[in-house]
């Protein structure tokens, strides 16, 4: 149904499950069982501003009320979590501390522009984890690739990035003063990965409070590596079925640059150079389904390196996916990556 962003599950992945689990239960408690409990979760900013009831901040501003944006949300933080297989659970974390504390001063800074410009008084906004989630939409856009999956009456391109914003524009759409919290958060994401401001020197997750998260909670929201390749028959079919999956990287790597060279010519106005889209990745050989190999003319394997395959597993992908995309990719960490990112 969404984007697959590595492997299934949150294999390497703690805190986004902690965050998918645990707010949507308390969300679903409070509107089934606790109503009269929803009002310590209000975002209510007069009472912020007034009565310096700052703990509203962090109620408010954690815990959804509305069912609808509780799914919606939950669904992006799964398809999310691909940050924190590629950074680790540390530099994602403090990721989400960043845009939380920044987008909590630019609710309050927007809101006040509004009454300013407009005349509107905003007494409330709506509740949960929302301003986090838009921020992650900032190096979503920027650091997966987009490859196309299809298109729709001949014009309008699919992608595998598609059903992820049209499951933002929902979020946005769901309440009357939810805009304020997506432009905070997209511009707490902007400013938390600008290389300028150096906000993430700043505001970042202590390495020994990671650790006694890392010792406390990570056994208890951990969960086992998925199995990506099903070991059926002996042989000749596991070749076939690795032959098969290789061939697939090929054309996805090959698709995602046949579009970014489209995209460099309409901006450009040039030509494509096609023969730096089609170089050969690499050089098969299998020998189980040759009649006469060759000796002459087949390249040596190539060599992998173990650093860069540690690497590939510490974001959460299995070895043998690792050598597979390092050997495609002919060594390139970056290519076997985006593939990974998008397999």
């Amino acid at each position: 149904m969404f984007t697959s962003t590595g492997s299934n599950g949150f294999y390497k992945a703690p805190l986004s499950k902690s965050l998918l689990l645990v707010p949507s239960a308390i969300s679903i408690l409070l509107t089934l069982l606790f109503q009269h409990y929803q009002k310590f979760f209000a975002y209510n900013l007069q009472a912020v501003k007034e009565d310096f009831q700052i703990w509203r901040l962090v109620c408010g501003r954690t815990i959804c009320l509305d069912l609808k944006d509780t799914f919606c949300s939950t669904l992006l933080i799964y398809n999310f979590r691909i940050f924190e297989r590629r950074y680790g659970s540390r530099k994602f974390s403090s990721f989400l501390l960043g845009a939380w504390m920044l987008s909590a001063f630019f609710d309050l800074l927007l809101v006040e522009i509004t009454q300013y410009v407009f005349g509107i008084t905003i007494n409330s906004l709506p509740s949960g984890f929302l301003g986090p989630v838009f921020a992650l939409f900032v190096p979503f856009y920027s650091s997966i690739p987009r490859v196309q999956v299809t298109q729709v009456l001949g014009h309008f391109s699919i992608t595998n990035k598609s059903l992820v914003y049209i499951l933002g524009l929902q979020l946005l759409t769901s309440g009357s003063y939810i805009w304020i919290l997506a432009l905070s958060g997209l511009i707490s994401g902007m400013c938390y990965n600008s290389s300028m401001l150096k906000v993430h020197r700043i505001l970042c997750v202590p390495r020994w409070v990671a650790k006694i998260f890392s010792w406390t909670l990570e056994p208890v929201f951990s969960s086992a590596e998925p199995t990506n390749e099903v070991r059926v028959g002996m042989g000749a079919t596991v070749d076939i079925q690795r032959q098969q999956r290789m061939e697939l990287l090929d054309r996805q790597i090959m698709m995602s640059q046949v579009a970014q060279m489209r995209r460099q010519r309409q901006q450009q106005g040039g030509m494509i150079n096609w023969n730096r889209l089609f170089p050969p990745l690499r050089h098969r050989h299998n020998a189980n389904y040759q009649d006469h190999p060759s000796e002459q003319g087949i390249p040596p394997p190539t060599e992998v390196s173990e650093e860069q395959v540690a690497r590939l597993m510490e974001m959460g992908f299995s070895r043998g996916d690792a050598l597979e995309a390092l050997r495609a990719s002919n060594n390139d960490l970056n290519v076997a990556t985006n593939f990974l990112l998008q397999h």
